[in-house]
């Protein structure tokens, strides 16, 4: 019993002196690369359009490294699989750019399942959707495409947004299919289609190879908010309430990363839009023409904001596609 002490007092003492070492670490704010073994890995999904650019940039800037934060960058065909995965516990959130509508019924299949960070408001000023033609197409304005041949983006979001849109300009009869996106403009050009409600960087790929025009943009704004210049939170960046209350202080310290990349898109946007390429089909000169979103942070919003923020969800309530009303306020970080 004596042998068997004496060979196990040096390990405890190495035990000891381990722990209080990475104490010491902790409280005299050791480098992050140390304290990011002790952090989880934080799973986030995204789907690669141009207003994901804040979370692009905040990890090829290093700020989510910086902050001892281990980040992994999922990668999803559509904002439904975003939210499908958060439901399923492969993911922890989602970056902007994911839509709204979308992540709102993964909450009613399963209430209190998110809270939203940052939100990414466009209109016809930061422009994300839009309709386009055939380059020398006659069509001059929404109302024209009565009763002809509509493409949408895939998903509820766009598909309730395309019908509805048509509707209040007018436009009866048109007949919608849901198409992916990175197929816009050739089935457009092409002649498959009179238009497309969808989302940039389509409309400036179209524009810059010659084939399609914008017929209008900020198509939400105006026809489902009511004012061109209304915020339309299209997409919303979350982390799943599962994550915030599991890990409070890193959820903190991931947001405040977040807000680095925000920054940065704000105050430094020719810096930030390279960090497209690599996330999203944008590279090259393509980087420089797209045209960005605006983002509002959790601690950001007004009560105009949520107005309207409401206003776009009431939608998908009339329409039947959410079975309850959500609540919008109810899903903002509080921080």
């Amino acid at each position: 019993m004596t042998t068997r002490s004496r060979l196990a007092d040096p390990t405890r003492r190495r035990l000891v002196q381990t722990a209080a070492g990475a104490l010491t670490l902790a409280a005299i704010g050791a480098p992050a690369v140390l304290r990011a073994q002790t952090a989880p890995k934080i799973r986030i999904g995204y789907w690669p359009v141009a207003s994901g650019l804040p979370f692009y940039a905040a990890i090829e800037k290093g700020y989510f490294k910086e902050a001892g934060l281990d980040v992994e960058a999922m990668k999803f065909a559509g904002a439904q699989q975003v939210m499908e995965a958060m439901l399923s516990g492969r993911s922890d959130g989602s970056a902007n750019g994911t839509g709204s509508g979308n992540l709102a019924i993964g909450e009613i299949a399963s209430p209190g399942l998110f809270k939203i960070f940052c939100a990414n408001p466009t209109n016809a000023k930061y422009v994300l959707d839009e309709f386009i033609v055939p380059k020398d197409s006659p069509i001059q304005s929404i109302a024209e495409l009565k009763g002809k041949r509509v493409g949408s983006g895939p998903g509820i979001q766009n598909m309730t947004l395309t019908k509805a849109i048509l509707e209040k300009a007018g436009a009866t009869g048109a007949t919608v299919t849901e198409l992916a996106i990175s197929q816009h403009v050739a089935a457009v050009a092409a002649g498959q289609l009179d238009a497309c409600y969808t989302l940039e960087p389509t409309g400036t790929v179209g524009r810059l190879n010659g084939t399609t025009r914008v017929l209008e943009p900020g198509v939400v704004a105006k026809y489902i908010l009511g004012d061109p210049m209304a915020p339309w939170f299209g997409g919303s960046a979350t982390l799943t309430t599962e994550f915030i209350k599991k890990h409070p202080e890193v959820t903190k310290r991931f947001i405040a990363a977040y807000l680095k990349g925000v920054e940065l898109v704000r105050n430094q946007p020719d810096e930030a839009r390279p960090f497209m390429k690599g996330y999203t089909a944008i590279e090259g000169p393509m980087t420089n023409e797209v045209p960005l979103a605006a983002y509002t942070m959790y601690n950001e919003f007004t009560p105009s904001d949520i107005a309207y923020f409401q206003k776009y969800f009431d939608l998908f309530t009339e329409r039947g596609v959410f079975s309850t009303k959500v609540d919008v306020a109810s899903l903002i970080y509080k921080g």
